[in-house]
């Protein structure tokens, strides 16, 4: 090959550029077009004659949980702006426009049925099109989360609905073992439902089941609330009721669980097993000094046997190498206990006290972004509380 002339050179490798660069263009093109689409949120409203018609397609019989009820949903028998919202309609003006605004996600509802279905279908109509977060997916923000006992009494993880607009029919789980069971199914950690539905094959028997008295009632933060669970039935709040076989009340308000008077007066209200108090982490030591007690106070005037457990913040999972993280925590712990004291002498009786430190393990593994739990951070949560509520309801 001769000498070639350097403009024609230039020219010969510019135009292998613009080549090369219009071909990976048009394979990118495509790829980022469907991640547009992808994270567009659906706005599909349910339509009652679709409705029909779909569920007369599929040849399922369909059953609205609203006929038989939720747990999870306190004081039913007040009027509600939405049938899924954890407070009722009264509710709103007298606690925080934030926690108003919280409550009408469906944390810790969950609804109880037998069948013996060999699969179980769901038809709900979710109330926000944001369908996932950046830390927490859309199985666990918006899913359904479906459990049975099995044969020893247990209950059994089956199925998870996976989202992926406001409208979701789909079959949960199909190829069941043959028999009737009984099954739970956990509501939407941080979305509202509109509405809900379950579907069974023609002719299966179905029956749903009321709601159970006594239910255990946690008062917290975006933890409680249940982020960032994997799916609604890995929250300590659900875990522990499966484990005592109770139900659960979560009146846990990302980023707004802060002992307030207001939500006291619709937990005493609850015809409750026992109250857990676990808001440190949206507090600071002098608010915890300031209304841990009138809290408690207000809880035992209106119910004076119920047991009140209080919980100390959990640590980050980075406190070890962030000294100011550290200090706030211990500074918390020590508020609370110093709380815990003084009720004690003022003759509180049935209080309960969960150390913090050890909450989320000790390896630094319990929590997605250091501070909200993992599935992992969740299962040690559990088993924390889980020898001192069982004291505190003996």
């Amino acid at each position: 090959m001769g000498f070639q002339n350097p403009t024609d050179l230039y020219n010969q490798v510019l135009n292998m550029i613009r080549t090369l660069s219009l071909g990976l263009l048009l394979l990118v093109l495509p790829c980022s077009l469907l991640t547009a689409q992808e994270k567009k949120p659906k706005t599909a409203k349910l339509d009652p004659a679709m409705d029909v018609n779909r569920a007369a397609k599929a040849g399922l019989d369909w059953y609205d949980v609203t006929s038989w009820g939720v747990e999870g949903r306190i004081l039913p028998e007040q009027p509600r702006e939405r049938w899924f919202d954890r407070l009722p309609s009264s509710a709103q003006g007298q606690v925080t426009s934030n926690v108003w605004n919280l409550s009408r996600d469906s944390s810790g509802m969950m609804v109880r049925f037998r069948t013996d279905s060999p699969s179980i279908h769901v038809h709900y109509q979710l109330m926000d099109g944001n369908l996932a977060m950046p830390h927490m997916p859309a199985t666990g923000v918006s899913g359904v989360d479906l459990y049975a006992r099995d044969s020893d009494g247990r209950w059994r993880w089956v199925q998870v609905a996976r989202p992926a607009q406001q409208e979701v029919m789909a079959e949960l789980i199909t190829g069941l073992a043959p028999g009737e069971r009984e099954y739970a199914m956990y509501l939407p950690l941080y979305n509202g439902v509109e509405s809900l539905s379950v579907g069974v094959e023609k002719g299966a028997k179905f029956e749903g089941l009321a709601p159970r008295d006594k239910p255990i009632v946690f008062y917290g933060t975006s933890i409680t609330h249940g982020a960032c669970a994997s799916r609604p039935g890995m929250v300590h709040t659900a875990i522990l009721g499966r484990w005592f076989d109770r139900p659960v009340v979560n009146l846990g308000f990302s980023g707004n669980g802060r002992m307030d008077e207001a939500v006291g007066d619709y937990m005493l209200q609850i015809d409750a097993a026992a109250f857990v108090i676990d808001c440190l982490p949206n507090m600071q030591p002098s608010q915890v000094t300031e209304k841990c007690v009138p809290l408690v106070q207000q809880l035992r005037a209106a119910q004076p046997d119920v047991p009140i457990v209080l919980v100390e913040d959990r640590r980050n999972t980075n406190d070890w190498i962030t000294p100011a993280r550290q200090q706030f925590h211990t500074e918390n712990h020590a508020a609370l206990r110093a709380a815990y004291e003084t009720l004690l002498t003022q003759g509180v009786r049935n209080l309960f006290y969960i150390p913090g430190d050890h909450l989320y393990g000790d390896d630094g593994d319990g929590a997605t972004d250091g501070s909200h739990a993992s599935d992992l951070g969740f299962m040690r949560q559990a088993e924390v509380f889980e020898p001192v509520l069982r004291e505190a309801l003996k």
